[in-house]
């Protein structure tokens, strides 16, 4: 059996700013890595002024389908699947109301349309978002982990969604986290530099979640950079939260990607430096 990972993401860009380093480094270990992009991002805001053009405007949603194939090659994705759903905006925005928004998806339907990937692309492990996302609680990545969970849970009992192929059961589930330590070293070298930080008062007064990480995997922050500039119409080049400080500084405070295990059907260790930790050994060629 090969390796295989699969990572569920609600916006084109997301893939970029949450674990692109590791499914980087399992590409090069010939492990099969799957994105699933739940939504098109077509109400998300120009933040980069130079893209901000009529013509991008108007073919926002076809923008950033490009946007999110150029992202995944530099990552590694073998394979880019949308989920089919509109993006939701904001709450109480007209975007949160439209009928084909994910965050009005019924749910069942969203469950079996994950399930039937997974079953096709047979992952042990599954990447997916925290139950709690108080930081940022937008309405798809919300549903992302309502999706998830019991897509997770299903796709291996056969009595779940029979058309929607043959059962398979991942092992493990995972929700990258940024760790209060991560965001705090950054900070302090912003200060140290005698820039101002752009990790304000909200970011480093949110939930201390470091207590649940259970992986480190190193990384090479290279990747990241490069896959969010892709995406040309969300990220600033200027922005000094992503490029504030040179490469070199950025990579020596924190070359690391943190997660923390939310489900798992295998013994773990207390922490891990490796997401297929326990499931080695079903690898048939792989890494």
């Amino acid at each position: 059996m090969s390796l295989s990972i699969l990572t569920v993401h609600a916006h084109p860009d997301d893939e970029s700013s949450k674990g692109p380093g590791t499914i980087n480094m399992y590409s090069s270990q010939g492990i099969r890595t799957t994105l699933v992009c739940c939504t098109g991002g077509e109400v998300g805001d120009i933040l980069n002024p130079a893209m901000d053009r009529t013509e991008v405007r108007e073919n926002l949603a076809s923008v950033r389908r490009a946007e999110l194939d150029s992202a995944a090659a530099i990552i590694g994705y073998d394979e880019v699947v949308m989920l089919g759903y509109r993006d939701s905006g904001m709450p109480d925005s007209d975007d949160n109301q439209h009928p084909e928004a994910f965050a009005n998806a019924e749910l069942d339907t969203a469950v079996e349309r994950l399930v039937k990937i997974i079953r096709r692309v047979r992952p042990q492990v599954i990447v997916t978002y925290p139950e709690v996302q108080s930081r940022y609680p937008h309405p798809d990545h919300l549903q992302v982990t309502a999706v998830s969970f019991p897509a997770y849970e299903r796709a291996g009992d056969p009595d779940w969604y029979p058309e929607a192929g043959p059962p398979h059961e991942p092992s493990k589930l995972y929700a990258p986290v940024w760790s209060r330590q991560r965001l705090l070293r950054v900070h302090q070298a912003f200060l140290d530099r005698g820039l101002k930080s752009p990790y304000d008062k909200k970011w480093l007064s949110g939930r201390d979640r470091d207590d649940r990480i259970t992986a480190v995997i190193k990384v090479d922050n290279a990747v990241r950079r490069k896959a969010l500039l892709a995406h040309a119409t969300q990220v600033d080049p200027e922005s000094p939260f992503w490029f504030g400080l040179p490469d070199a500084v950025q990579d020596a405070i924190h070359p690391y990607e943190e997660y923390m295990l939310l489900l798992s059907r295998v013994a773990t260790e207390e922490i891990e430096d490796d997401l297929f930790a326990g499931l080695r050994h079903l690898d048939g060629g792989s890494g």
